[in-house]
């Protein structure tokens, strides 16, 4: 059997608009390690960005940037064509939005992580891939993002400390891709045992649940971090389990390493 790994809670956070809300962020940063914000493009404004920022704070959560293409309309979730440098301002501008809100509450930018169809988008091509990772060699943040793409290549030619990124509650196809839905900007529901046999899997066997079976995570990850969605149906008993077999797999390694 495979050496566990090490492993922490993200989720993405700050998804409402004025007076609409997505998601129970007050629950979800109590069972949480890394918060993943939204800075305006998808979802947010700097009321929501503020209030999120500081409930972070409350429970000692991590907070990084969720940066998106400028797709409010489609919640980030439909791909449009854009040059490597057009990129990396677009990220720029949602990452400093975010930091005058993290330096307001004296919080530190913890990590930055593509939301939606930007993520899949860099994570295949290496050009769009280094523009967002320079952004975060800009900010001096660690880059989160999928394992075996062209996300962890980027940081490896770039010298940026790469977050690999592991989702519960969404599928992969039998090759290791991300099946997303397209009927809904939501995520569907995923039975509660499902998500735990799928990170039990993970933990202790560094194999990912696909739809044809498993595959091996990629080499060179020693950790990761499983993201839970703040708009998947039932995200916080979903958080609440996958954090308790997360707790429960890191202090095993820490008694097993004394």
């Amino acid at each position: 059997m495979a050496p566990r790994i090490r492993a922490t809670v993200n989720c993405d956070m700050g998804e409402g608009f004025a007076l609409y809300t997505i998601g129970d962020d007050e629950a979800l940063m109590k069972t949480i390690h890394l918060a993943n914000v939204a800075c305006g493009f998808h979802a947010s404004d700097f009321s929501i960005m503020n209030t999120t920022v500081k409930i972070a704070k409350e429970n000692n959560v991590l907070v990084g940037a969720h940066p998106s293409l400028p797709d409010r309309q489609g919640w980030g979730r439909r791909e449009m064509v854009m040059e490597p440098d057009e990129l990396a301002s677009c990220f720029i501008y949602q990452v400093g939005a975010l930091t005058g809100f993290l330096a307001l509450h004296g919080v530190s930018l913890n990590h930055i992580k593509p939301h939606g169809a930007v993520y899949g988008m860099t994570a295949r091509d290496m050009a769009l891939a280094r523009a967002v990772v320079g952004v975060a060699k800009l900010f001096n943040v660690p880059f989160m993002g999928l394992a075996g793409t062209c996300h962890q290549v980027a940081c490896t030619e770039l010298g940026v400390p790469f977050i690999a990124e592991w989702f519960a509650d969404l599928d992969y196809s039998a090759e290791g891709k991300l099946l997303i839905t397209e009927r809904s900007l939501l995520h569907d529901a995923v039975p509660l045992r499902e998500v735990k046999d799928r990170v039990n899997r993970l933990l202790d066997e560094k194999k990912i649940t696909t739809v044809g079976g498993a595959l091996p995570l990629s080499d060179g990850v020693s950790e990761v971090s499983i993201c839970c969605h703040s708009d998947t149906p039932g995200a916080v008993e979903i958080a609440q389990a996958v954090k308790a077999l997360v707790d429960k797999n890191n202090a095993n390694l820490a008694s097993e390493s004394k």
